[in-house]
């Protein structure tokens, strides 16, 4: 089953780095999927370094302990 794709446009410029990229690298079949794999990355790094609710209320209680809030 194959994901439904959209078109996103960037700089010629860009286009053709990640072109030359992927050629010499070797790694990807396209840019496309250079720019699918970074995008991913990216935002997992995001999904799992953005602090828990639990967390961000446990940090805000010591500030407030410590007289910071």
């Amino acid at each position: 089953m194959t994901e439904e794709k959209a078109q996103v446009s960037i700089p010629r410029d860009l286009y053709e780095k990640a072109k030359n990229y992927v050629e010499a690298q070797g790694t990807f079949k396209s840019v496309d999927e250079l720019v699918e794999f970074l995008l991913r990355q990216l935002l997992e790094e995001q999904e799992t370094s953005a602090m828990s609710r639990e967390d961000e209320e446990a940090v805000k209680d010591r500030l407030r302990r410590l007289g910071y809030l």
